[in-house]
């Protein structure tokens, strides 16, 4: 008999803005493979971002919609990264007094 290991977080909301969750006992499921393709994407996107974000900085010229537009994309690389922070942090093993994940013997 398998154990659930609880919710997990997904990297997408709902149409009003809600948070999704995925219940499962197999972190190798469909949906998984799904959530941990897309937390890739969004991560290199993010990067790709903040490589972008330094070159329009240190141009002299950049304008204040080109600096506007800027911050939004990097609002949203952030609300992404720290939803798959928050994803991942969830489902790291919880250690007890003895350093021994729990569970474990």
């Amino acid at each position: 008999m398998s154990v659930m290991t609880g919710l997990r977080l997904l990297p997408w909301t709902d149409p009003e803005g809600k948070p999704c969750y995925l219940a499962s006992d197999d972190g190798n499921s469909p949906l998984s493979r799904r959530a941990d393709a897309i937390e890739a994407v969004q991560m290199s996107m993010g990067t790709e971002l903040l490589r972008h974000a330094r070159a329009l900085l240190d141009a002299p010229k950049a304008d204040r919609r080109e600096l506007r537009y800027l911050a939004e994309r990097l609002c949203e690389a952030l609300r992404d990264v720290l939803r798959v922070a928050e994803s991942r942090g969830a489902r790291l093993p919880s250690y007890g007094g003895d350093d021994v994940p729990d569970g474990g013997s």
